[in-house]
């Protein structure tokens, strides 16, 4: 195959999977190597971007995913009649970003950090799928570790967690919370 047609081969596999698909597993896929890979995902994203698609190609971290591009969201939402996510409150967003910038945590050590009970916010946040369960620590009663998405870096539109906006200073700088409410 050469670049053109594993670019169109790519989008049909991301089109029908729905999901992020790692790169490792599009190599294999395809019997090819990362840079390949990288190559003809490139020449997907421009060719989607010089043509206007209602599609757009996201990678986070370490896979690909197409989705739907933000400014055709409404006409999505009434197409399948899709209700608009409620915001995050204040308090999932100080549990997200303790968990973002953390990572792995427990329950114990956010609710450490925020000084209140966080149950509720941890599940709410697991439900909407923006972090999850990552393993449990080697302590006794072997509590649950917790991460963030694949969903979380798609919602704030970041590739990594390198992305995320530096911790703001004493001086009030909200750059992260006016970031994270957009949610």
């Amino acid at each position: 195959m050469n670049i053109n047609e594993l670019a169109s081969a790519f989008e049909a596999v991301l089109f029908a999977g729905g999901e992020p698909v790692p790169t490792e597993k599009i190599c294999e896929i395809f019997d090819i190597d990362s840079g390949t890979c990288e190559e003809a995902m490139l020449l997907l994203r421009d060719r989607l971007d010089r043509t206007n698609s209602g599609v757009q190609l996201l990678k986070l971290e370490d896979s690909y995913q197409l989705c739907s591009r933000k400014e055709y969201g409404d006409f999505v939402r009434t197409a399948f009649d899709l209700r608009r996510r409620t915001p995050l409150s204040q308090a999932a967003l100080e549990v997200l970003s303790v968990v973002a910038y953390n990572q792995p945590v427990t329950k114990s050590y956010i609710e450490q950090v925020r000084g209140v009970d966080c149950s509720g916010v941890v599940a709410t946040l697991v439900e909407k799928g923006l972090i999850e369960e990552k393993g449990r620590l080697e302590l006794p009663g072997r509590p649950l570790l917790y991460g963030t998405t694949n969903n979380f870096l798609r919602c704030f539109s970041l590739k990594s967690l390198t992305e995320l906006p530096t911790v703001s200073d004493e001086t009030g700088n909200n750059s992260i919370q006016e970031e994270m409410t957009e949610v």
